[in-house]
């Protein structure tokens, strides 16, 4: 029996379960992990600061009944998500966050090939037969426009190909106001990585669409 039958198997299984004991479906708590680089992982953050702690106690406070892994890796590559998305997924994981890319745009990778990879990682999903929300990432105007319309582009478009939830940028939360002066105060001293308060501005954008992955992850 193939990865994805077992899960569909073991939700099923859950699912008939709650029934009987007189419990609705959404009894089962949702596992959610969280596949990413510095920016899921909370570098230069205490724990709880993190955005994966924060995440998860906003999602708390929506009453979601939820499990979240930290699945994000510092320095991290969609190459590096690619090689690690398929033990990352335990048949206990219901749902799957994607926040990938940003260490390729700083080493100039071809988005040719960051595509190639965010693709093989949308698979291993799919055959698992997990749920994601994958968030976008948007390239600076200095790596030219080819490779900006090439980059920016390959997160709605694969979201479109698999059919799966997506978020415009990680950093909606920090430039929703349209005035770049101001995201400084939300960023840690390197100028990359979000301060605590940065990460709750994030969380309090994402979170929406990290909520509709949790009910769409919980569904029989």
């Amino acid at each position: 029996m193939g990865y994805g039958a077992i899960t569909t198997l073991r939700k099923a299984l859950m699912t008939g379960l709650f029934i009987f004991c007189g419990f609705t479906a959404t009894a089962e708590q949702v596992v959610i992990a969280a596949l990413g680089d510095s920016l899921t992982q909370g570098y230069g953050l205490v724990e709880e600061d993190g955005f994966v702690p924060q995440l998860d106690r906003w999602l708390r406070a929506q009453g979601a009944d939820v499990q979240m892994i930290n699945a994000g890796v510092s320095g991290d590559t969609t190459a590096g998500g690619a090689a690690r998305v398929e033990w990352t997924l335990t048949p206990d994981v219901d749902g799957m966050i994607v926040a990938l890319g940003g260490n390729d745009l700083l080493r100039g990778i071809d988005p040719a090939v960051s595509r190639a990879n965010l693709r093989e990682i949308l698979e291993v999903a799919r055959d698992g037969g997990v749920d994601v929300l994958l968030i976008g990432m948007q390239a600076p105007g200095n790596y030219g426009k080819d490779y900006k319309q090439a980059f920016d582009a390959m997160y709605p478009e694969l979201a479109q190909d698999y059919g799966v939830l997506f978020a415009s940028s990680f950093f909606e939360g920090l430039t929703a106001e349209g005035d770049p002066g101001a995201v400084s105060q939300f960023m840690q001293a390197d100028g990359i990585h979000p301060n605590a308060d940065g990460v709750a501005r994030i969380v309090d954008a994402l979170g929406p669409s990290v909520l509709e992955l949790v009910g769409q992850a919980a569904a029989p």
